[in-house]
């Protein structure tokens, strides 16, 4: 991947800046400084969704983990993303057959797992989200993610259903 020159990458960073703020506003702003040769970018794309997803305009955030995924497929993040979107649009059956390949592509990542057990569960594939969310557990910080199954609302089937 062919890396970002300055003054590009001083507007990339900035944008970064800005969402370590929380102002997805002023970081959309940033990014309409870089170069138009430069925009289609992984790391600028990234930037972009990242944006996108904290304005919920899902949409366009589907549409550029789309193309991250064909454009770097080796980027878990690319894959992670698509999926989210599309949970978040109400398309969790699409997520789930979206992230599958992942999960072998990526088999040491957690996120992947993890994600792939919080749709497993919104879909009432139990036994499927349970096994997802061990391999998540395993894979990552163990404390971490137990306190975080513990409050992810996509979840709590799972919780409810392990009660029954």
């Amino acid at each position: 991947m062919k890396s970002i020159e300055p003054p590009d990458i001083h507007f990339l960073k900035a944008a970064e800046g800005w969402l370590e703020l929380g102002n997805h506003l002023e970081a959309y702003e940033e990014l309409k400084k870089i170069d138009v040769q430069q925009r289609f970018h992984p790391l600028v794309l990234l930037v972009r969704w990242e944006i996108y997803a904290r304005g919920k305009h899902w949409e366009f955030a589907h549409t550029i983990a789309q193309g991250l995924v064909a454009l770097v497929p080796d980027e878990p993040r690319a894959w992670i993303n698509r999926s989210f979107a599309l949970h978040q649009m109400k398309r969790t059956r699409e997520a789930w057959y979206e992230l599958l390949p992942a999960a072998e592509k990526f088999p040491q990542h957690p996120a992947v797992a993890y994600d792939l057990a919080c749709y497993a569960c919104q879909l009432g594939r139990f036994d499927d989200a349970r096994k997802w969310l061990d391999k998540a557990i395993k894979l990552g910080d163990a404390n971490k993610v137990k306190v975080m199954a513990m409050e992810d609302p996509d979840l709590q089937p799972l919780r409810e259903h392990a009660l029954k």
